[in-house]
């Protein structure tokens, strides 16, 4: 009871006008910011971070949580609308949200996802409150083997449910984890797939290619069949959810946020991996299977939800011990050290005002950005209304200048369009494009953590699997690889017998 007590003495604290003003502002600037392709949460923080030193620590933090929050939203609203995500933990929304409005169902598809953000933010705050301290001792527990077995879940789980058939799921991950090895190798500083080019050591950014493989193999794809298809403007239907889509729905935004608050609290952890596996689950559990791939609504609901619930878990390991898990918690790492302020074990006794008025900015952010975005997706939505060669020119345009804005480098947009061709020729082939960008972002550090977790073990295999958790992981991916064969192999026993019956 001693935190939800303390809780209601930072709603006090937050509550105030001036705090409230910074809040508002913050999912303002935060929304409109994420709406830009490649300019994400972490760099929007960054960027405003020198704003706020005339202000004071409660409210500069307080309007860091909206730009947090307001962010991760416009991020996804690019992404349902056009295809085009702010950042990684947007990608997944374009999966069935784009579907959604091609089909005249963007406003449904921004309201699903603005309610999920909620549910999902709201749930997760309070799991931060309530379970802080314990979730910060079980991710110190964690340690290389378990983080390898994760990804090469997420890796198994995202190539065995998507696209028409595995083996083109496979082809589709082995090609991110190939743009994934551009740049030097973290542990011996050797280039690797760099062709001598200076600019390719730091790796390829994965903004860039998710928009490459998103938004300029889209652009191409809808130019190479523009002649035949016409460039007629995509219809916005009507502006509410029905009582159908509820129905559909509220399952999803519950059961996200148990999915992305662990990931989000775990070191290395984050918003894409539970997105991913959100994805999954909804598409696991759904009675809609056929509409999958063209516009299935939990598929937005379940990802926003749980990609706003990992939000909430980043805190707990940067509140309770120093450890950022994600960029734009190592922002605002950055941030609290400007301040003279060290987060860690003591944090809450040392300054109690400042760390439960921000959780509770938490919630009051989460209501702001719901009540400014449900109503406005109807209008986000008539971006659709513009003829497809003028939208997609826009998409095209909007896409460089996010590219260009990661690194300032020219040299970024010609591997943008180079990426761009190949998600056309995804297309072409019938690849799906999400294992190519789960194999850019968790390649890297799935390889990092292999490498850490043989030298744990001095080489030895039976080190990746020397932990309960992995061995546990591990069951997992042996019944999402085995439970297929299984059912095939039970629909044909049932077939011979209904044979022999007959």
């Amino acid at each position: 009871m001693d935190a939800f007590n303390s809780l209601m003495g930072g709603f006090g604290t937050a509550l105030t006008p001036v705090n409230l003003l910074w809040a508002a502002v913050g999912v303002l600037l935060g929304t409109a910011i994420g709406v830009l392709p490649g300019i994400g949460p972490a760099m929007a923080v960054a960027l405003l971070l020198p704003v706020t030193y005339g202000l004071e620590p409660t409210g500069a933090f307080i309007m860091f949580a909206g730009i947090y929050y307001g962010a991760m939203f416009g991020g996804s609203t690019t992404s349902i609308l056009l295809n085009t995500p702010g950042e990684s933990a947007a990608v997944v929304a374009a999966m069935e949200g784009h579907p959604m409005a091609r089909a005249g169902r963007g406003a449904q598809a921004l309201a699903a996802a603005a309610i999920g953000h909620f549910a999902g933010g709201m749930i997760g705050t309070l799991l931060l409150v309530a379970l802080a301290p314990t979730v910060a001792d079980l991710a110190v527990g964690i340690g290389a083997p378990d983080y390898f077995a994760i990804m090469v879940l997420a890796f198994i789980a995202v190539t065995s449910v998507l696209g028409s058939s595995r083996i083109r799921g496979l082809a589709s991950l082995l090609i991110g984890l190939t743009i994934g090895l551009v740049g030097l190798d973290q542990m011996t500083g050797q280039q690797r797939l760099t062709f001598g080019s200076l600019q390719l050591a730091d790796g390829v950014d994965v903004v860039i290619v998710a928009v490459g493989l998103f938004a300029i193999g889209e652009a191409l794809w809808v130019a190479a069949h523009l002649r035949r298809t016409g460039g007629e403007a995509i219809p916005v239907g009507r502006p509410w959810l029905g009582r159908a889509d509820v129905r559909r729905t509220w399952k999803s935004w519950l059961r996200g946020p148990f999915i992305g608050f662990p990931f989000g609290a775990i070191p290395a952890g984050g918003a894409e991996i539970p997105t991913f596996l959100s994805y999954v689950t909804e598409k696991r559990l759904s009675k809609h299977k056929d509409e999958w791939g063209k516009g299935a609504i939990e598929g937005v609901a379940g990802p926003e939800s749980a990609s706003s619930a990992s939000a909430a878990g980043t805190l707990v390991s940067m509140l309770t011990l120093g450890l950022p898990t994600t960029a734009v918690a190592a922002v605002m790492l950055a941030a609290f050290q400007q301040y003279g302020i060290q987060p860690g074990p003591l944090l809450f006794e040392r300054e109690p005002d400042l760390v439960w008025g921000l959780i509770a900015s938490l919630f009051v952010g989460m209501v702001l950005l719901l009540a400014l975005n449900l109503p406005l997706a109807p209008v986000w939505a008539k971006l659709l209304r513009i003829p497809r060669p003028y939208l997609y020119a826009g998409i095209l345009f909007f896409a460089a200048v996010g590219a260009y804005a990661v690194g300032g480098e020219p040299v970024d947009l010609v591997i943008l369009l180079v990426i761009g061709l190949i998600g056309f020729g995804m297309r072409r082939y019938g690849l799906p494009v999400l294992p190519a960008v789960i194999g850019v972002i968790l390649g890297p550090n799935a390889e990092q953590q292999l490498r850490r977790a043989l030298q744990i073990s001095d080489g030895s295999v039976g080190g990746l699997v020397g932990t309960p958790f992995s061995r546990t992981v591990y069951g997992l991916i042996v019944l999402i690889v085995a439970w297929p064969l299984v059912k095939k192999a039970l629909a044909r026993a049932r077939r011979r017998d209904a044979d022999v019956e007959a």
